[in-house]
């Protein structure tokens, strides 16, 4: 193995929604819970995915070197802290005053590569993504080191969202939106707009990279750090990948669902979906459309995919 590939990070962003003290700390925000898809429920429910994810992480890629949880001062009540591959990283630890408290994870993400410790190679995963079958190293990461870009093209799905809000006004989904900003800054700067979208499930970088996009485009992020939630203005981490893209600094893969598979948890079908594309990443996407009744059957799926403890657990 390359030694650069002995040395590869995970991070994990992760919040419990149920938890009294940080719902209070997010009302003096929002003013109330609400159910807009940008505050929803499903936004911060905890299903104990994390917990599942990194059973996954155990079983299918125990060569991660260190692995860190960014929250805001929480920690998962069965997470064993002694294990020396686990860190928690606070909020406080790495994003500015001007962005605190934030319950926005676009500006979250524009400061992890930021903590301190970090790997110049690193994952990224939200807490409802998981790995389905066993990778390697180079799943992430080409034999020069960059980044392997997983990409789904979108074609006229675009044309298609401008036109529903242009003529029947239906607008844009928030993460639609910031997805496009990205996009649409880095057209600005390179002269190319690239017409995808993330895979949304876990994605390789270089911090290196990340810190010469953030300085690129240093004044466009700055205006969003007091998005303390959501906005139509956010700029997803997406910006990473298209300047990336752009600059050729990465090796750009399609995939179907039959390898990275978005997994709605207010779909029943979608179990059936997955156990017939029996893909390599999964993502149990919670949100508005989803209810407690949902949340449940996520918990008893899971428990019953990944039922060994991992060495994170207690």
């Amino acid at each position: 193995m390359e030694d650069f590939k002995k040395e590869i990070d995970l991070v994990y962003l992760w919040v419990d929604g149920s938890d009294p003290a940080w719902q209070e700390k997010r009302n003096t925000i929002t003013g109330n819970t609400g159910e807009k898809s940008t505050n929803c429920k499903g936004r911060y429910a905890n299903n104990d995915e994390l917990k599942y994810s990194l059973r996954s992480i155990e079983l299918y890629a125990p060569w991660i070197r260190k692995i860190f949880i960014v929250t805001d001062n929480q920690v998962p009540k069965w997470l064993d802290l002694s294990n020396p591959k686990i860190q928690i990283v606070d909020h406080k630890e790495i994003l500015p005053s001007e962005c605190l408290p934030c319950f926005n994870s676009s500006v979250i993400e524009h400061f992890i590569y930021k903590i301190p410790g970090l790997a110049e190679r690193f994952l990224f995963a939200n807490d409802d993504m998981l790995l389905n079958k066993p990778v390697t190293p180079d799943t992430f990461y080409a034999g020069d080191g960059l980044p392997i870009i997983r990409i789904i093209y979108s074609r006229l799905r675009d044309w298609f969202l401008m036109f529903k809000k242009r003529f029947f006004g239906i607008p844009l989904k928030n993460y639609v939106q910031i997805i496009r900003n990205s996009a649409k800054l880095v057209e600005k700067k390179f002269g190319t707009y690239y017409n995808v979208k993330p895979h949304h499930n876990i994605d390789a970088y270089l911090k290196s990279d990340c810190q010469h996009a953030e300085l690129m485009f240093n004044k466009e992020i700055n205006e969003t750090l007091s998005n303390h939630v959501r906005q139509a203005n956010d700029i997803q981490r997406s910006l990473y990948t298209f300047v990336a893209i752009a600059e050729k600094r990465c090796h750009m893969i399609e995939v179907t669902q039959k390898t990275s598979f978005r997994f709605h948890i207010q779909n029943i079908r979608h179990y059936d979906k997955l156990k017939r594309y029996d893909p390599v990443f999964f993502c149990m996407n919670d949100s508005e459309y989803a209810n407690d009744d949902d949340r449940i059957r996520v918990k008893d799926f899971l428990s019953k995919r990944f039922p060994k403890k991992s060495e994170f657990e207690k």
